[in-house]
Order: structure tokens, then sequence, then C-alpha cells
């Protein structure tokens, strides 16, 4: 039944880190869809259908919010995108029991890996309309020296939790760009973007909800 919920954490984590800077349009709450390709390895062919084409969460501030129906169970996912650290919350109507696990930093990167060192970012010139936003291409590499690019645009900015820390010398909002986790190599373009009230989003676990750990949820779904 909760099988779904470190694949759904892995997909917005994944498409939860590139940066703004010295955009025009500052969007602080709102709705953000995230299209999502994938270079896969042979040996990772085998995962293809498990890995979501679109990942679509609500943010409010430096914190996202994504929800995910499984089965009879609600999954209410919250991030901080600048400490690190969550709550996933549970809620199962049937058997009326409400559940939160509170996450660290240090059990993200666990899972996660750690922000990558990305440096010697290069604007390119060359400008690509790509959705709504008009966007410029940079090159760039990581702490290993492979080359990468992305399309960033000027248009729009973003709170700097939700995009993330490692792309703050781009001098624009990251439209489409490379992301690689747990060796899977990503693709990322924002689809849609808009601007709604989220209302308040916290971390703290609401009343009535019973803390546990991921392990004992997983040990309940017969995993």
């Amino acid at each position: 039944m909760l099988k779904s919920i470190k694949t759904s954490v892995l997909a917005v984590i994944l498409i939860s880190t590139a940066v703004i800077a010295h955009a025009q349009k500052k969007v602080n709450e709102g709705t953000l869809t995230y299209g999502i390709t994938y270079e896969l390895t042979p040996d990772q062919q085998s995962m293809a259908s498990q890995l979501p084409a679109e990942t679509k969460f609500k943010f409010s501030g430096d914190i996202f919010k994504i929800e995910i129906q499984q089965g009879p169970a609600k999954i209410t996912i919250f991030s901080d995108g600048i400490n690190k650290n969550g709550l996933v919350l549970v809620d199962i109507p049937p058997m009326q029991k409400q559940y939160a696990v509170k996450t660290t930093k240090e059990e993200t990167e666990q899972t996660m890996g750690k922000t990558p060192v990305l440096s010697d970012f290069k604007a390119t010139g060359e400008k690509q309309k790509i959705g709504n936003y008009n966007t410029e291409k940079y090159t760039y590499k990581d702490d290993k020296g492979t080359p990468y690019e992305l399309w960033a645009t000027t248009e729009i900015q973003l709170p700097l939790g939700i995009i993330g820390a490692e792309f703050k010398d781009v001098k624009g909002t990251p439209i489409k760009f490379t992301r690689i986790q747990n060796n899977v190599k990503a693709i990322v373009t924002i689809k849609d973007l808009t601007e709604d009230k989220v209302g308040p989003v916290s971390l703290e676990v609401p009343a009535n909800y019973e803390v546990t750990t991921m392990e004992a949820l997983r040990a309940m779904g017969g995993q």
C-alpha cells in the first residue's frame, strides 16, 4: 500500500535541485508541473515503467507539497528545499489511522545523495523558446569534469528552496536541465507554473497523527 512513498520522494527531490537568480517576476506560492524524460543505461531499462513522466506539486516559500493517492491511503509529502528536512503524512480512512514520519537532512542525503557540486557556468548566447519562456543556453560541468547544458529564463523567479542551490551562478531560472540521482539521468522541463494560493504549509506534525518511522510504515504494507 505504501510502496510508492520512496519513489514519489525520489521524483520530487529529483526535480527540486536547480537555482534562480536575478529573475523578473517573483512567484512565491503556486503550483509547478515538471515533465521528465530519462536517458537510461541498458541495465536501467527494467525500471522505465516505474519512473514518472510528470511531477506536479504545490509550493509556498521554500516548502513544497505533493499529494498521492495510493489505494485507500492518501500520502502527503512536505519538504523544505533549504534545510532538506521534511514530513510525510499518511491518512488511511478505512482503518481510521493517521501516521506521520519526520525526515531529516541526514536521512535525505543518505537516500538521495548530497547536492552535486557544479561549476564553470557559461552563457552561450543561443536562444530558444521552451513552453511559455524565452530561454538562453548555458554550459557547465560537475565535480568530475563531465559537461552538461541547461536552458534558463530571466522572466520568472521562484523561491530558492523550490529550485535548489547548485545553480546559483546561473543568471536566471532553469527551465530545462539535467538531474542525476542514484545514477539515473533525467532531463527535467518546466511544463506549467500557476501562481495561486496554497495556504500555510508546515513541517509540524498535526494533531491526531501518530508519529512513526518509514521502516514501520513499510512493515505495515508488507514490505
